[in-house]
């Protein structure tokens, strides 16, 4: 038996176990505020009726611009410590004063940001936010198994299932409850199947899990782990050959490996078709998180699995919003039955509010012109090869990765290149290792040639291109 149809087995049992126990929970679809014949007329939005655009327009840029206060900016370079609590006050933010008080405001040209494709400034995601809005006000406010779930969740649903070419999807508040809930969910499967209380070790499940994955699944795992029900292995980064002796010599039946399908901090694929080799070998679940891919990768912006053409033998998806949609939240991409084994059993989406009804409107606006304005992807990738010809660091996504080494280092970088004008944030513990501080550069379709002339100048006051290791991109500064 393959590892879909013996995963598929274990699920089929375990959502059984729920059903005599009545613990199964269901989804149902409101209308909000319209009779249910005006909301169809009145409150969603056809595909054809969005507006999509052939180029980059003004508005575009306003997803990479922003502006800071004075009092800020002498904040960051002077290191002072903030909670946020800046005033500004509401005269000096009008439309006939901002931008024009030099001496109150500083423009940055963002580098920092997970906007890829600069929807978040699209007018059609502008236009069905604040439709949804007008409409419905923020919809029911409850959690979705209650009241919070509507016709718009499930059509945002529909979309990104068949964006990702799976069967269902499950929409969550975030990314990060997105995997939790899943992870948590893995180990309901040890829990409901044990033969007694408490699950025998060869009845957990197995989760091998890369050292760089990120914090959601890390945690989502740990919270399995504790109540019992699963067994918890790390692999070296992207070690095809540890991960491999890991498994054949782990007895465990129910084995799972989860892995980011694009690292976001080091901003390198994941080996999908060694991968999916593993997969095939030892009748393994495979899990990715393609937070980072998604709408990025593939001809249709399916993602990581799209792009090295493996959607089939990936079986469980996890995605977000909150990055190329320029939205927000987190979703899964599965079967039916692993949907609503999630949805029975994933605590971080049974106990959170639902998404608000005009957010989920302009994702679901996201996807369409993510979909279709594929200019936005060939831009983004002109961009990524822009930066290998401007530099000579061969640089693999738009997440580039420039490891200076010390937190002083990298807050020192940090601060030069926002006296030239750019928002770069310097990445320290705990996010990273120690000594292995960086600067993160994100770059956005939004982006332009010039622009990316203008930063790499910058960088290279102070960093020497030439002393980058293209394979590991630990630079050597100047500072």
């Amino acid at each position: 038996m393959d590892a879909s149809n013996l995963w598929d087995k274990w699920v089929g049992e375990a959502l059984s176990k729920l059903e005599s126990l009545k613990l199964l929970r269901s989804l149902r679809p409101l209308y909000p505020s319209y009779e249910q014949t005006e909301v169809i007329n009145a409150g969603i939005s056809s595909e054809d009726e969005y507006e999509l655009f052939g180029e980059m327009h003004p508005w575009d840029r306003s997803s990479v611009k922003v502006s800071i206060s004075e009092s800020t900016y002498r904040k960051w370079l002077l290191e002072i410590p903030s909670s946020g609590d800046d005033i500004v006050h509401g005269e000096i933010l009008s439309d006939d004063n901002f931008g024009t008080l030099q001496q109150q405001f500083k423009q940055l040209l963002l580098f920092s940001g997970n906007d890829y494709l600069g929807l978040s400034s699209h007018p059609a995601v502008r236009k069905a936010a604040a439709k949804a809005a007008q409409e419905y006000g923020m919809g029911p406010r409850g959690s979705p198994l209650i009241c919070g779930y509507t016709y718009h969740h499930r059509l945002l649903e529909s979309s990104l299932a068949s964006l990702k070419n799976k069967e269902d999807c499950l929409l969550c508040p975030t990314g990060f409850s997105a995997n939790m809930a899943l992870m948590v969910a893995l180990g309901n499967i040890a829990l409901l199947l044990a033969a007694g209380n408490k699950p025998l070790k060869d009845e957990k499940i197995a989760i091998f899990s890369d050292e760089l994955n990120h914090a959601s699944i890390i945690d989502g795992i740990r919270l399995a782990e504790r109540q019992g029900s699963v067994e918890f292995f790390v692999y070296k980064h992207c070690d095809m050959s540890h991960l491999s002796e890991l498994l054949s010599s782990c007895k465990m039946k129910r084995k799972v490996v989860v892995t980011d399908s694009l690292f976001s901090m080091d901003g390198d694929f994941a080996p999908m078709l060694e991968l999916v080799e593993l997969r095939r070998k030892h009748n393994l679940l495979l899990v990715i998180d393609d937070a980072h891919g998604t709408f990025v990768c593939g001809k249709s912006g399916g993602g990581v699995a799209e792009e090295f053409d493996c959607e089939r033998d990936v079986d469980i998806c996890i995605g977000t919003l909150s990055k190329a949609a320029g939205c927000h939240g987190g979703f899964i991409v599965c079967s039916k039955r692993w949907k609503q084994l999630i949805q029975s059993r994933g605590r971080s989406f049974i106990f959170s509010t639902a998404t608000p009804v005009p957010i989920a409107a302009a994702a679901h606006a996201a996807v369409i012109v993510a979909k279709r304005e594929r200019w936005r992807r060939r831009e983004l990738w002109n961009r990524v090869q822009d930066f290998r010809n401007l530099t000579g660091i061969a640089i693999s996504s738009q997440i580039i990765s420039l490891i200076v080494g010390s937190e002083e280092k990298a807050l020192k970088a940090s601060r030069q290149l926002l006296k030239s004008g750019f928002h770069v944030t310097a990445i320290r513990p705990p996010t990273v290792p120690p000594n292995s501080c960086r600067l993160r550069i994100t770059l956005s379709a939004a982006h332009t040639t010039d622009d990316l002339k203008k930063l790499t100048s910058a960088l290279s006051s102070y960093i020497n291109f030439q002393d980058i290791d293209s394979t590991n991109l630990v630079i050597h500064s100047k500072l």
